[in-house]
């Protein structure tokens, strides 16, 4: 056997060489290899791509690094989008050259070692059946590149220009400015002021609506599921109707009920108790932020009063019986059964709750378009920082400062996100808890 071995064909077989090749030509490395078939499909997306693309993707990646030398004939935006788009296609074959350079030494190396090719049939099986995950999932990860990573790298990229209502294509060029956007958000007072209240506002938003909501749909969910209630199927669809309901006709009802003038809470329920005009939910940010609150809780509670009851139908009652042997009081019971299997199953679907509210932009855009207005700010009072960019983007046109803040939003997303999914116990095994 060792003989066999010794006297390969391949014995002399030189994956320097085969490496060199491949990075000469992208395809010359498997040709060395005699692995001809795969040679020549390498060979052959080198050669498209030097025709083709090569003048392509210099001309984007010339746009990308000056957006346009001529005011009126280049389009910066249009070069800042065909620059993305060639950087995408750059990194696509830079990771299939590299491939092609990996792939020809790893062979030449198991060829030096005896390894003896299959057939063409064998080879074509071995494809499909290796390469079939990947083929499946092509089509998704294209998709992907357009529909998630060009717009993030386009958004993120147009935060380091001058690109506003005053430096608009084709007429005027876009600049590349650097991290002057950002410096002037915390430094000119309008920005700054604005930013700093509308992320407070958006902060406090945030915990307290989606804490309130999630609050809410325990406590009732724990009532319901006490064995002394009655009707719990028709108490269950009545909490569950709010949910029904689109949320954006009732956001514009609650928005008709607390109008200042002519609403029915001021109309009906304020003025006769309490007389004078009732309480200017609209046209003061404190009472309309108050509102803005309630009318997210009462659209929340719905679906996490529903999440709760189905998880504490799941808890074992024997977990309760073992408990009154013990002398548990009804609050023990709850701390130490009821809440942490609640929040062991629920913690990942909470934690999208705060997410989702973050940039809940439906809710402050219908109720009274981020309103009312705030003196030495471009924002509304009951902007968040998600309604604030669309201001920005369609009322104003200040694209680049709204691309900034849509980065800072979705660093402080991902970042509490990311540590609070690494931090709860539904990601754990129950070993490990």
């Amino acid at each position: 056997m060792k003989k066999e071995i010794s006297n390969h064909p391949f014995k002399n077989h030189n994956p320097t060489i085969a490496t060199l090749l491949s990075i000469i030509f992208a395809g010359l490395g498997q040709l060395y290899n005699r692995r001809f078939l795969k040679g020549f499909i390498f060979i052959l997306l080198e050669v498209a791509f030097l025709l083709t693309l090569l003048d392509s993707i210099n001309f984007g990646l010339w746009g990308l690094r000056t957006l346009g030398t001529i005011p009126g004939t280049d389009h910066s935006v249009r070069l800042l989008v065909f620059g993305v788009l060639s950087l995408i296609a750059t990194v696509f074959l830079l990771v299939l050259y590299i491939f092609n350079i990996i792939d020809a030494r790893k062979q030449a190396k198991k060829l030096k070692e005896g390894w003896k090719p299959k057939g063409f049939k064998d080879t074509i099986i071995d494809f499909y059946d290796s390469a079939f995950p990947y083929l499946m999932t092509f089509p998704g990860l294209l998709l992907m590149i357009f529909v998630v990573i060009f717009p993030l790298l386009f958004s993120v990229l147009l935060a380091f220009t001058n690109y506003n209502l005053y430096n608009s294509p084709p007429r005027n060029l876009v600049d590349w400015v650097g991290f002057t956007n950002f410096t002037e958000l915390v430094t000119v007072p309008i920005w700054q002021e604005t930013f700093v209240s509308v992320l407070a506002w958006t902060i406090v938003w945030t915990v307290i609506a989606t804490t309130l909501q999630i609050a809410v749909g325990l406590v009732l969910a724990l009532i319901v599921n006490d064995p002394r209630i009655r009707f719990k199927k028709l108490i269950r669809t009545i909490f569950i109707l709010p949910w029904a309901v689109p949320a954006f006709v009732t956001i514009l009802i609650f928005s008709a009920m607390f109008n200042d003038d002519f609403g029915a809470i001021n109309r009906d329920i304020i003025i006769p108790l309490i007389g004078g005009d009732g309480i200017p939910w609209l046209s003061e940010p404190i009472y309309a932020r108050t509102a803005v609150i309630l009318i997210q809780t009462w659209l929340g509670f719905p679906f996490i009063f529903a999440l709760f009851t189905g998880v504490l139908q799941s808890i074992s009652k024997d977990w309760y019986e073992a408990a009154d042997v013990d002398g548990g009081t009804r609050f023990q019971k709850f701390r130490y059964i009821t809440f942490p299997h609640v929040m062991f199953a629920t913690a990942p679907l909470l934690i999208m709750q705060y997410a989702q509210n973050f940039n809940n932009f439906n809710i402050i855009y219908l109720f009274n378009e981020g309103g009312p207005p705030v003196r030495n700010q471009n924002a509304g009072g009951t902007d968040i920082l998600i309604s604030w960019v669309y201001k920005l983007t369609f009322d104003t046109n200040n694209y680049a400062m709204a691309a900034v803040i849509s980065l800072i939003m979705g660093l402080i997303i991902s970042g509490f996100a990311f540590y609070q999914f690494r931090q709860t116990k539904s990601f754990k095994e129950e070993g490990e808890i």
